[in-house]
C-alpha cells in the first residue's frame, strides 16, 4: 500500500535487518537472560541482535536521527526524528515456540508518534501505519487495515497480555470490565493491537508499558480508524496504563470504567 510518508520505505529495511537477525534462533536452542533480580523479564540473544542490526541501519542512513530502544539504550533523543525500537515484543511467546511476538518499529516526529509498524517475520506479515491510514502486508495478501464498530462493552472482545499485571485499583478495574466482555482473551502481546486494526477484536487493556512497547502501535491503530489513549484519555506515547479500541464510542465508555483504576 502506498503512504505519503517518505520515510515508511524505510520501515521496511529496518524489518529485514530485524527478521535476518531473529530467525535463525526462533525455535532454536538459545540461553535465556532475565532482566530482574526479583521476577522474570526474559532476553535472548535474538532480542539484542536484531535491535543492533536495526541501529546500524539508522546510523548508517540517517546519522542525525536519534533512537529509542528496549535492549540498546537511547541516543540523540533531541532530534526531530527519533525511532523507537522494540526488536522482538513477546520474548515470553519468542522463548515458548509461539508466533505471537513481533517486531515493532515506530518513529516520532517532533514528539509525537508518526510512523509504524508490527511485523511477523516468521509469519511474513506486516501491520503498518501512518495515523491517516493503515495497511496489511502477508501470506494473504495486500489490504488496507480497517477496525469494526462495536459500541458496548458487552459485545466486544477484549484482549490483554496477562490479566495478573494488573494490581490494587488497576485490578478492580479491568475486572469489572473483563465481567462484561463477549470474550477474552490473554497472551496476545503486539497482536492485540494488530487485531484491534485489522477489524478482528474490539479493544486491549494493559498496564505497565514502556514507549517501545507502544509507540510504533499508535501510527496502526489510528490510521485503521481506532483510539488508542492512556487511562485518562491522554496520549499513549510513553507507555504506561494503555486502552486501544476499535471503536471511539467503545473507547469512551472503557475510559468511564477504569477512571477508578487511573493514575
Amino acid at each position: 500500500m502506498a503512504s505519503s510518508h517518505p520515510l515508511v520505505p524505510f520501515l521496511d529495511t529496518l524489518s529485514a535487518a530485524a527478521a535476518k537477525a531473529i530467525l535463525p534462533h526462533f525455535r532454536g536452542g538459545l540461553d535465556v537472560e532475565n532482566k530482574l533480580a526479583s521476577g522474570f523479564d526474559p532476553v535472548t540473544i535474538a532480542d539484542k541482535a536484531a535491535e543492533t542490526a536495526m541501529r546500524a541501519e539508522i546510523n548508517k542512513t540517517y546519522p542525525g536521527h536519534g533512537i529509542l530502544g528496549e535492549e540498546h539504550g537511547s541516543e540523540n533523543l533531541d532530534a526531530e526524528y527519533v525511532w523507537v525500537l522494540d526488536p522482538i515484543d513477546g520474548t515470553r511467546a519468542f522463548i515458548s515456540g509461539l508466533p505471537t511476538w513481533g517486531v515493532l518499529i515506530g518513529l516520532k516526529t517532533n514528539g509525537k508518534p508518526d510512523i509504524g509498524m508490527m511485523g511477523q517475520p516468521y509469519i511474513g506479515e506486516a501491520f503498518v501505519g501512518d495515523c491517516k491510514s493503515a495497511w496489511y502486508e502477508g501470506p494473504i495478501g495486500s489490504r488496507p487495515l480497517k477496525t469494526r464498530p462495536c459500541d458496548s462493552i458487552e459485545n466486544a472482545i477484549l484482549l490483554t497480555t496477562a490479566p495478573e499485571m494488573f494490581k490494587g485499583a488497576e485490578a478492580g478495574a479491568y475486572n469489572a470490565i473483563e465481567a462484561q466482555t463477549r470474550l477474552v482473551r490473554y497472551s496476545t502481546d503486539c497482536y492485540g493491537y494488530a487485531m484491534i486494526a485489522a477489524g478482528q477484536v474490539d479493544c486491549v487493556i494493559e498496564t505497565g508499558l514502556q514507549a517501545y512497547d507502544i509507540v510504533a502501535l499508535i501510527p496502526v491503530i489510528e490510521g485503521a480508524g481506532g483510539v488508542i489513549t492512556n487511562w485518562t484519555g491522554g496520549p499513549a506515547t510513553d507507555g504506561g496504563q494503555v486502552v486501544a479500541s476499535g471503536d471511539p464510542r467503545l473507547h469512551e465508555k472503557l475510559l468511564a470504567k477504569l477512571a477508578s483504576g487511573a493514575v
